[in-house]
């Protein structure tokens, strides 16, 4: 294509001094030769839609537009507003305008041929998501003719298709109420959901447009109208087609969130039966399959991928799963009725099931309390207000502690006889345990909460059983139990235990269990020593991302001296203390020879003498001096005189390497090097371990000025500097530490400060 230049346009300007404003762009129409421009964002859109105009001969330039040539955006039609997306490079169209346009459509779909209106329908079907061209279309009654259309039934097909998908884009941009949608409409739409015999091309926007009717209809009687056409069993088919399960989920979420409490149950029942939870567990878990696939791709949690994969699916099946288990709460902020015999007989049951006794009350008093203290009931004498004052979670407490002695009764009963047997002050009360459990699980999986915008967190075990949270409850009263064991637990250790408790669930939680088998696998996991090691690696973990920090860098330089001269204090200390150490000369051991060395409080010298290996003797008692002044150097390792033997040297030179005892005793030895003495002439030392010989180098090497080189050193440095770090930042703890420190404010005009008068 050759260049063409446009008056006022600034064609093919390549100054270097080029502005911000300016966009490299070309701009086509069929039938024209392309122009290439740089936009300036400046001028005013219809200027630079008459030139080009101009240029081109067009006529009424203000019944063009620019579009852009990606029909993805949102935004096609470039506004004043919208002209800020145009990026170098883009590839823009000379367009007839959106309100040319919407009439032509409009009148093509009332008056014009059948096929030239199936190329309105597709036309008007890509450009409805431009909020320009819906706000014209809907001014000349477009989305009326829309509503006619389907209402008579006139198309079928794609041309329905086109027009449903045409009527729910042009109603997102929430122009119109939803208020204004007539009965005979959603019948007509209700009536594409009933049969899959119309395709998924008409059920899939059917599906949305009649999700928003319930979600933002505020007339009663249309919620009422579309619940008694649309039920959950018209819904189910859908969740078996891959191309419709985000929107019939959408659809069945609408209609449990807006629902009445007593159509609420009759969903949920719904909902719980064999037919629906098989479909939703096999929606779920392949949901829950190609999240897993993208986190082990990507390293990460399978929360983390469920938020990039599938995140869409992964939202309606937790607003799903969270309107599920929020059926309980009414059971959960139910206090129990003391006097209900329901609820005592519950009570009976259990303690016939756990002990093989009755209950009843024939039965001694002193008899019953024994029992209720041994299931660890707080209230003895009337055990119901055990679940009447802790509540939540009142009585869905009582009902998780009966399905568990029922459904699991061999469970139940090892778990209160194992607690039976332990010590008074290790015993950990079921009944306690149970109420405090199930109060936890409320809080862990929020039940009483609405749904939340952006959560994407669900667990396809709950979708799998027709009870899930009580089934739930019987997982996590024997991790429970395991942990209060495993801890070694005392009453006043409970609320530890329940908090360990709760850690174990939340992380394995984290991974998504697809079944209640996998939850129950990695809790076994999630042991108390586990916990215990996963919390000190994220704690240190978390200091080593805080030790990052520039001001943190900044304060460990700044208190590395004073850290540094605590470890040369200590090391001089560790000297005037003295050590013993067997006695060598330069030509080796001396046999059941050993000598005490101290260095004297002011520093000036080193006394030493003989002792037997158990002596311990005082300053005094040693006898030789050495002053500090001659003493030259000292040295370590192979350098030592009563090392270099000429045994150890041939016998290096044959096998090329040292006994395991010689390495050892090589590694610990130094020696001291006098002022005016042979190289020979040394005192000369081993040390018993590591600790003592970096000790005395270091020591010495203080003395003679020098700086301390050891690796205790080193490992007692960053030690001191991670605890004064730490004591420093206790005021701030639980606040973020910047990476940066805050830009230091300009200084004020002036420093006639103002002080109030005394």
């Amino acid at each position: 294509m050759s260049e063409s230049k446009v008056p006022g346009l600034n064609v093919r300007i390549t100054s270097k001094n080029q502005l911000e404003n300016i966009k490299k762009v070309a701009i086509t129409k069929p039938g024209q030769q392309a122009l290439f421009l740089e936009l300036d964002q400046n001028r005013p859109l219809a200027g630079i839609i008459q030139d080009i105009c101009e240029k081109w001969g067009i006529m009424q330039p203000e019944e063009y537009a620019i579009q852009f040539s990606d029909q993805n955006k949102q935004q096609i039609y470039i506004t004043e507003r919208s002209r800020l997306d145009i990026s170098n490079g883009d590839v823009l169209v000379l367009t007839p305008s959106p309100s040319k346009t919407a009439k032509e459509i409009y009148s093509t779909l009332k008056e014009g041929r059948p096929e030239d209106k199936m190329g309105a329908m597709e036309k008007m079907c890509a450009l409805s998501p431009d909020i320009t061209f819906a706000m014209e279309f809907i001014t000349n009654e477009g989305l009326d003719l829309i509503k006619q259309f389907v209402r008579d039934t006139r198309f079928h097909g794609d041309p329905m298709a086109y027009l449903l998908r045409s009527f729910v884009a042009l109603m997102e941009h929430s122009v119109v109420s939803w208020d204004t949608i007539e009965p005979e409409f959603t019948k007509k739409v209700t009536d594409y959901i009933s049969s899959p015999k119309h395709g998924n091309k008409i059920i899939q926007p059917s599906l949305e447009i009649l999700e928003s009717v319930i979600l933002y209809s505020t007339h009663l009687f249309k919620h009422k109208e579309v619940e008694q056409q649309v039920t959950p069993e018209k819904i189910l088919p859908h969740l078996n087609t891959p191309e419709l399960q985000k929107n019939a989920l959408a659809l069945l979420n609408a209609l449990f969130l807006k629902a009445n409490p007593e159509k609420k149950k009759k969903i949920n029942l719904t909902v719980q039966s064999k037919t629906f939870r098989n479909a939703l567990v096999t929606v779920s878990l392949e949901v829950w399959n190609r999240q897993w696939n993208a986190a082990n791709n990507a390293n990460q949690s399978v929360l983390n991928a469920s938020r990039s994969i599938g995140s869409e699916m992964g939202h309606q099946l937790y607003c799903l799963q969270t309107l599920m288990l929020n059926m309980y709460e009414t059971r959960m902020n139910t206090p129990a009725d003391p006097d209900d015999a329901t609820v005592q007989k519950q009570i009976d049951s259990l303690t016939k099931i756990c002990f093989d006794v009755d209950s009843d009350s024939n039965q001694a008093g002193n008899r019953r309390s024994t029992l209720y203290r041994k299931l660890g009931f707080q209230d003895q004498a009337n055990p119901a207000n055990d679940f009447s004052l802790n509540t939540p979670p009142g009585l869905l407490a009582l009902d998780n502690i009966c399905y568990f002695s029922n459904k699991y009764q061999e469970s139940c009963v090892k778990v209160v006889l194992e607690n039976c047997t332990r010590a008074d002050e290790h015993d950990c009360p079921f009944i306690k345990a149970s109420i405090m459990l199930t109060k936890t699980l409320c809080e862990i999986l929020r039940i009483g909460d609405p749904p939340q915008e952006e959560e994407t967190a669900y667990y396809p075990m709950f979708f799998s059983h027709d009870k899930p949270f009580e089934e739930f409850f019987c997982i996590c009263i024997q991790l429970l139990n395991k942990t209060w064991r495993e801890m070694r637990a005392s009453m006043e250790d409970f609320p530890k235990v329940l908090g360990v408790a709760k850690e174990q669930i939340s992380r394995a939680l984290q991974v998504q269990p697809p079944t209640f088998d996998a939850f129950r696998v990695k809790l076994n996991q999630l042991t108390y020593a586990e916990i215990l090691r996963l919390w000190e690696k994220e704690r240190k973990s978390k200091e080593e991302d805080q030790a990052q920090a520039a001001p943190i860098i900044e304060l460990r330089k700044m208190i590395t001296p004073e850290m540094t001269e605590l470890i040369r204090q200590q090391r001089l200390n560790y000297l005037i203390e003295g050590s013993k150490f067997p006695k060598y000369t330069t030509r080796g051991r001396m046999k059941e020879k050993y000598w005490q060395w101290k260095l004297t409080p002011n520093l000036k010298a080193f006394h030493y003498g003989d002792c037997g290996e158990n002596d311990q003797l005082t300053l005094e008692q040693l006898n030789n001096k050495l002053p500090v002044s001659d003493i030259k150097a000292f040295v370590t390792g192979r350098d030592c005189p009563h090392i270099k033997d000429k045994k150890e040297k041939n016998r290096t030179a044959t096998t090329g390497t040292l006994p395991k005892t010689k390495f050892k005793m090589t590694t610990l030895s130094f020696a001291i090097q006098l002022v005016n003495s042979e190289s020979n002439d040394m005192f000369c030392f081993v040390a018993k371990d590591d600790v003592e010989f970096d000790m005395w180098s270091d020591g010495l090497n203080v003395l003679l000025g020098n700086e301390m080189s050891s690796s205790q050193k080193e490992k007692d440095l960053k030690m001191l500097l991670d605890m004064e770090i730490r004591i420093r930042l206790l005021d701030a703890e639980g606040i973020a530490i910047p990476n940066e420190p805050p830009p230091i404010p300009p200084e004020p005009e002036n420093y006639d400060f103002n002080y109030p008068e005394l």
